[in-house]
């Protein structure tokens, strides 16, 4: 009798490094293996060494989800907001008791309008993700906005 297959998800804790060594498909954070995709759970292991965990897609069906579906995802929020920012976005929806405002800033004139660096100076863009400080010319990441003219004070 074959065990049971079992599915995972990206982002899901699959054991710790105790219990085994990452394969393919996998990520190690604070002493724990996780999946980095959606498939079965593989284990193999050699001459009594630890199994190897990893992660397989199944070739014949793709986990892809249907237009409109509402997923989870992994937001890299560091490489597009700081504490602080200035931020120009639209409302996408009054959202529910819990959220006052749904907001997005998936077009080119919406996201950061000012940012400040760790010394405390008002970071100047220099292309469309990333700022720099005039003083350290320190870079950090962002989501700048492309602010129009119009809106531009002189």
């Amino acid at each position: 009798m074959a065990p049971p297959v079992r599915y995972c998800i990206p982002g899901e804790r699959l054991c710790n490094l105790e219990e085994g060594s990452p394969g393919s498909g996998t990520y190690t954070r604070h002493g724990y293996i996780f999946s980095s995709l959606a498939g079965c759970l593989m284990k193999s292991s050699e001459n009594g060494a630890l199994p190897v965990v990893s992660v397989v897609r199944e070739t014949e069906s793709q986990l892809l989800p249907d237009v409109g579906a509402i997923v989870t995802c992994k937001v890299e929020i560091y490489k597009s907001f700081r504490p602080g920012d200035i931020v120009l976005a639209k409302v996408i929806s009054l959202g529910d008791a819990q959220s006052n405002y749904l907001l997005t800033t998936a077009e080119n004139e919406l996201g950061v309008v000012v940012a400040h660096s760790e010394s405390g100076i008002q970071m100047v863009p220099i292309s469309w993700c990333e700022m720099q400080c005039p003083k350290t010319h320190t870079k950090e990441f962002r989501k700048v906005a492309r602010v129009q003219p119009e809106f531009l004070q002189t």
